[in-house]
C-alpha cells in the first residue's frame, strides 16, 4: 500500500494543491480501518476527523425514531465528513462501514490549525468540502425522494 504523502497527489480531492499544502496536510494523516457495523462517527459527537476511503464502503445517514435511514454510500476514492470544518464541529450524521474499510484520517483540528496559519490552504480545503457537501446533499435529495416521493 502507498503511503500518505504518496497518495495524496493522486487523489481527485486534493488535484492542484501544492506539493507544500500536500506535505502539510499528509501530517495531519493516519491510516485506519473499520470492520463491517462499526461506526466512523456519531451524529451530534464532537467531529474532529475526516476520511478518505482506500478500499471499502462506509454508509452516511441519521437515525429516526423508528429507522436508520441511509442517505448516502461512499466508496473507495470517496471523502467522507465535513464537519470537522464548520463550527460548531459535530456530527450532522453518521457514518458505519458497510465492509471491511480502509481509509486515511485526516485530524480536522490538525488541518484547522494548518488552515488558520495559510489562508491559502485554508480556501482550498474549503473549496474541496464544499464540493463533498454539494455531492452529498444531492444524493440525500434523490434517496429521500426514492424514499417519499412516491407515497401520496
Amino acid at each position: 500500500m502507498p503511503t500518505i504523502a504518496q497518495d495524496l497527489p493522486e487523489h481527485p480531492f486534493f488535484a492542484g494543491l501544492d506539493p507544500a499544502a500536500l506535505e502539510l496536510v499528509a501530517g495531519c494523516a493516519t491510516n485506519v480501518h473499520f470492520r463491517p457495523g462499526e461506526f466512523l462517527f456519531h451524529e451530534g459527537e464532537p467531529a474532529d476527523t475526516f476520511y478518505v476511503l482506500r478500499h471499502g464502503r462506509v454508509s452516511v445517514g441519521l437515525r429516526t425514531p423508528t429507522d436508520d435511514v441511509v442517505l448516502d454510500t461512499a466508496q473507495e476514492g470517496d471523502v467522507v465528513g465535513w464537519s470537522w470544518l464548520i463550527a460548531p464541529y459535530r456530527w450532522t450524521f453518521d457514518a458505519r462501514a458497510t465492509d471491511d474499510t480502509s481509509a486515511i484520517a485526516f485530524d480536522g483540528v490538525c488541518l484547522r490549525g494548518k488552515c488558520e496559519d495559510d489562508a491559502t490552504l485554508g480556501y482550498a480545503l474549503l473549496q474541496r468540502v464544499v464540493q463533498v457537501m454539494s455531492a452529498r446533499l444531492h444524493s440525500a435529495r434523490v434517496r429521500l425522494l426514492d424514499l417519499y416521493g412516491s407515497h401520496p
